[in-house]
Order: structure tokens, then C-alpha cells, then sequence
């Protein structure tokens, strides 16, 4: 599996970002031939199940997941999503942390994945990749105007 983590701080209010980052269907919007749709009804919260749906045409792909942890951030407590991947091709999970900063908010983004048939020897190319992938979803969701 490929660890990799992702930093960043923004100025927008930590109650902004975690409604930002837990807004599923934009997080398709942001990673190329990607489209994410939510499998669960009501808001977003513990147990919350979606994909992401990646490629195009029959070289698609999905990348189910489920929130298996669950806290929103709150005036000087920090929040926390923790995602389970349990895909066919991705596996793994992610944690997205959001805490007050004193230039607005601070955001952690660390994911472990591995891509099924994908031999080990490319954890550092997959990491580096993940980086910069979600790196780009990451700010585009968190620019500001």
C-alpha cells in the first residue's frame, strides 16, 4: 500500500472547509474522468456510503466508500473523516482532519490505497501520483475567490 499526505492551510472557517470536503459529488467533479454519486440517502455522516467512478466507457472503474469516522469540527475542536475504501481495483482508506489555524484553517489529508494487480514495486510512483492528484482536488476545492 502507498501512503501519502497532503497539507494545507486556507483562510476560510474550519465549519467552510469540513462543508467543502465532505461535499462528495464535488470531489468528482475535480479529479479528471470522474464523476462521485452518493449511495446512501439524508446528509453526509457515519455510515455514509458513495463512489467515485473513474475512466471512460468499459476502462471505468469504481471506488466505493463509506465514512466509518465521523466528527465535525466545532469552535475550537478540531474535526475528523476517516473513509474506507472497498473497491475491486482501490483499496484502502483515507482521513481528512480539519483544525482552526490562525490563518483560518489547517487541513490534513492522509490516504493509504493500493490499486489491485499493481505490484509493490510502484508504491512510490502511486504515492507520488496520489499526491498530486488529490493535491489539485484538494485546493481547487478549498480556493477561495
Amino acid at each position: 500500500m502507498s501512503l501519502f499526505r497532503i497539507e494545507r492551510t486556507v483562510p476560510l472557517a474550519p465549519e467552510e472547509v469540513w462543508r467543502r470536503l465532505t461535499d462528495w459529488p464535488a470531489h468528482g467533479r475535480q479529479v479528471p474522468l470522474t464523476r462521485t454519486r452518493v449511495l446512501t440517502p439524508g446528509p453526509s455522516g457515519l455510515g455514509t456510503r458513495f463512489a467515485a467512478r473513474t475512466g471512460v466507457g468499459r476502462l471505468s472503474f469504481d471506488d466505493p466508500m463509506e465514512v466509518v469516522r465521523w466528527e465535525p469540527p466545532a469552535p475550537g475542536v478540531p474535526g475528523a473523516c476517516r473513509l474506507a475504501k472497498s473497491g475491486r481495483v482501490v483499496l484502502g482508506w483515507a482521513l481528512v482532519e480539519v483544525a482552526e489555524a490562525p490563518a483560518g484553517c489547517r487541513v490534513v489529508w492522509t490516504e493509504e490505497l493500493a490499486v489491485r494487480g499493481v505490484p509493490r514495486f510502484f508504491d512510490p510512483v502511486l504515492g507520488r501520483a496520489g499526491r498530486v492528484l488529490f493535491g489539485r482536488a484538494l485546493d481547487a476545492l478549498l480556493r477561495t475567490a
